[in-house]
């Protein structure tokens, strides 16, 4: 069992010649208060016996959840409560930052799109990234097809702590958009926000509980399945699911939760 999408030579090696699997380890999508660069425990974690969610170079486990279950109506029912439950409580990846307003004033009645950064280096950005691969690439691409719109940058939590690779100047940035927020929460930004950009953030997905209109930049988990408006082609993936569904297979079947009680 080895953390990420990558084991060292060595461990491949190992569980080549002794026949062992080799199972990965992750973050699961609802994690912690706090952040994990901040070394700050787990709520939910994966464990993948034939890839890795953001690695859309095979199918992983959670796409052959999505592809293959039959979902039951209990599976739609927990599914809806616990969507309800997540949007309803302001509940995020790592629920960081204050639940203050974001001031949207100036955007005069346009349509407001969100515009999530990442972190760089991050393996979900070199993985499912082909030409939006930075956060000022996505900022260039969202303004080019929302020309119109009120565009809304909130930089990625790791990144604004200084932990990790990812950082735009707010000059920078306001070519490109309208206003940058980094004081209020995601949940904040997402109940003012009418829509979503982004490479392959999970911030898409929680786009998605909340009923917004989402386009994907890269080739996320929740993209492919006929919810997201996506700028890469994913072949693979030819089931359309309904957001419960989504949710199901990615809230409950997946992941594998920790009650630090």
């Amino acid at each position: 069992l080895v953390w990420g999408g990558r084991a060292r030579p060595e461990i491949e090696a190992l569980a080549a010649d002794t026949g062992a699997p080799l199972w990965r380890m992750e973050d699961g999508f609802l994690r912690s208060v706090g952040l994990g660069s901040d070394l700050d425990i787990p709520a939910s974690l994966v464990i993948d016996r034939s890839g890795l969610y953001y690695d859309p170079s095979g199918p992983g486990d959670l796409e052959t959840i999505l592809m293959q279950t039959d979902f039951d109506e209990e599976d739609l029912l927990r599914a809806k409560q616990l969507r309800a439950l997540v949007v309803n409580e302001g509940i995020s990846k790592y629920n960081v930052g204050d639940r203050g307003i974001v001031d949207i004033t100036a955007s005069g009645g346009r349509r407001v799109v969100l515009v999530p950064g990442q972190v760089e280096d991050d393996a979900s950005v070199e993985m499912s990234c082909q030409d939006v691969r930075g956060n000022r690439a996505l900022l260039e691409a969202a303004r080019a097809c929302e020309p119109d719109a009120y565009l809304i940058f909130k930089p990625h939590p790791d990144v604004v702590s200084g932990n990790r690779k990812g950082h735009v100047s707010a000059e920078q940035a306001l070519r490109y958009c309208d206003q940058v927020v980094t004081g209020p929460s995601l949940p904040s930004c997402l109940e003012v926000a009418d829509a979503v950009h982004t490479m392959c953030s999970l911030v898409g997905f929680e786009g998605l509980l909340r009923g917004l209109e989402v386009t994907t930049h890269g080739r996320p988990f929740y993209a492919g399945w006929g919810l997201t408006d996506d700028r890469l082609a994913l072949p693979r993936r030819t089931r359309r699911l309904t957001l419960d569904q989504l949710v199901a297979g990615t809230l409950i079947h997946y992941p594998r939760y920790l009650n630090p009680e």
